[in-house]
């Protein structure tokens, strides 16, 4: 049912992932020249080197013997591959210093990078709370100015938080790939499958389970909250239905990742311009109907039906919508 709601919700103000899109779009150019010049600045020579060359080539070669099902290959891959690192951690240790110097370079890009698409995930949420509370119509520059302040202020804590913890579930994952070919060394190409395929299953059950976890944040910020108190509330929800919303999310992503691969596949990627914004803003209203849901209110889905239980929503107030 919220899974349901939330796709109606989405589908009902599609606008909004044209304006997620282009705001993207514009932001992520930006960023990109600018990462860009950072990196063939300080890493010119060591992307040129043998070493860089040489794993680039066994990444290459591995996904070419796994969907051709060479056994041989992949059985010796996770040794001619640790060889190749050695060689690559030798190199770099003799040129850590342009390498520490453009790796904050390049965080403090990725960081405000993700700051500013914070802030338009926020002012999404602003627009989304709007429809849902009142089928109001909010435009993108009001919902962006609206809790500004805030915004920032919930980025500058959630996107190292996030970072760290993005990072700690790559490693996990890092070490379950690597690790559990070695323990069924005796099945070959099954043992690296299982190995793939674990590790992918645990990245998606760690970043529903982040997007569990804060799933009241952003509407308890939208709602009139400070960001402590929509964080306190957050924690505070965690006994309230926390299975049933995980569930949500976990099935929400793997339908997130299974649509962009069918997408990305039958359209050569041109859709996946699409589908990903719209993925992004998916999470995000998913999390508005648990956060309504779990908190006894009733909100709009459509012009003329409104779900939910206990609160009546406020009325129309847009007057060029109720026209419809």
């Amino acid at each position: 049912m919220k899974l349901r709601n939330a796709l109606r919700i989405l589908s009902d103000n599609f606008s909004c992932v044209y304006k997620l899109l282009l705001y993207r779009a514009i932001v992520g150019i930006v960023f990109f020249g600018i990462a860009y010049a950072l990196l063939n600045f300080g890493l010119h020579t060591i992307f040129a080197s043998e070493q860089v060359q040489a794993v680039g080539v066994l990444i290459g070669d591995f996904f070419e013997a796994l969907f051709s099902g060479q056994a041989d290959y992949l059985g010796t891959f996770r040794d001619t591959f640790s060889e190749a690192m050695r060689n690559l951690l030798v190199m770099l240790a003799e040129n850590i210093n342009p390498i520490v110097g453009t790796g904050a370079g390049i965080c403090l890009v990725y960081l405000l990078q993700r700051l500013l698409n914070g802030v338009a995930v926020v002012a999404m949420g602003n627009i989304y709370h709007d429809r849902m509370r009142s089928y109001s119509k909010t435009s993108f520059s009001a919902a962006f100015f609206k809790h500004l302040g805030q915004a920032l202020l919930y980025q500058i804590i959630y996107v190292p938080v996030s970072f760290l913890y993005d990072v700690a579930a790559i490693l996990c994952c890092w070490f379950f790939f690597f690790y559990t070919p070695s323990l069924l060394s005796a099945l070959g190409l099954v043992s690296v499958l299982v190995g793939l395929s674990f590790s992918l299953a645990l990245f998606l059950c760690l970043q529903s389970l982040k997007m569990t976890l804060i799933s009241a944040w952003i509407p308890a910020l939208t709602s009139g909250q400070s960001v402590i108190g929509g964080l306190k509330e957050c924690f505070g929800g965690l006994k309230r239905g926390f299975g049933k919303r995980y569930s949500c999310f976990l099935i929400s992503v793997y339908l997130i990742v299974i649509l962009n691969i069918v997408c990305g596949l039958c359209t050569l990627g041109s859709a996946l311009f699409i589908s990903i914004p719209a993925s992004y803003l998916f999470l995000l209203v998913v999390q508005f109907v648990c956060y309504y849901d779990e908190n006894g209110k009733k909100y709009y889905i459509s012009l003329h039906e409104i779900v939910g239980a206990d609160e009546e929503p406020e009325d129309l107030i847009s007057s060029e919508e109720s026209d419809l």
